[in-house]
């Protein structure tokens, strides 16, 4: 069974993220909001490879795209435990096969990047704006909406793709 961090091609598409990310498709945004990119690569890979790689997936495009940012924030520790978590998920539960679980999982991973986000930006900053809570809810709730609508797509595509290459 060839895993899939073992074939270059699986591992280069992790490239596309930061392109995705610093092009921002104007037509894949929702009120000037775009999906986690990043979410929506994982979720497969993590579910298709494992826990474990999941896991050192998620903390390689977390230090890629927190290095493309200025503001000190990282994703780090969500898409970390979010790939393990769908790792988990991938080993010992049934083999997800519908695409709206595909689009919840999407929209759970999205939700706790977002709310990770705007837990550190509380915490080191100690902003307290009712303003500032407002918009990051909001930023937070729109991305996870666009990303799990997103998933059902993109996510089971690659899915499919990545489960017949790791079965090669």
């Amino acid at each position: 069974m060839a895993r899939l961090h073992a074939q270059p091609i699986c591992v280069a598409s992790a490239l596309a993220i930061p392109m995705l990310v610093l092009a921002q498709p104007a037509w894949l945004t929702l009120s000037g909001v775009g999906p986690s990119w990043a979410v929506l690569w994982l979720l497969p890979w993590a579910l298709v490879d494992g826990p474990v790689s999941g896991s050192i997936a998620g903390a390689a495009i977390a230090l890629v795209l927190d290095g493309l940012g200025v503001d000190g924030l990282t994703q780090l520790p969500a898409l970390v435990l979010l790939g393990w978590w769908w790792g988990r998920l991938g080993r010992r539960g049934r083999p997800i096969q519908r695409s709206l679980n595909l689009g919840l999982l999407a929209w759970i991973g999205a939700m706790v990047v977002g709310v990770s986000l705007w837990l550190q930006l509380r915490l080191v900053q100690g902003l307290d704006a009712p303003l500032l809570q407002h918009w990051a809810w909001h930023l937070c709730l729109t991305q996870a909406v666009i990303t799990g609508l997103l998933a059902p797509m993109l996510s089971s595509w690659q899915l499919l793709v990545w489960r017949r290459r790791s079965r090669a």
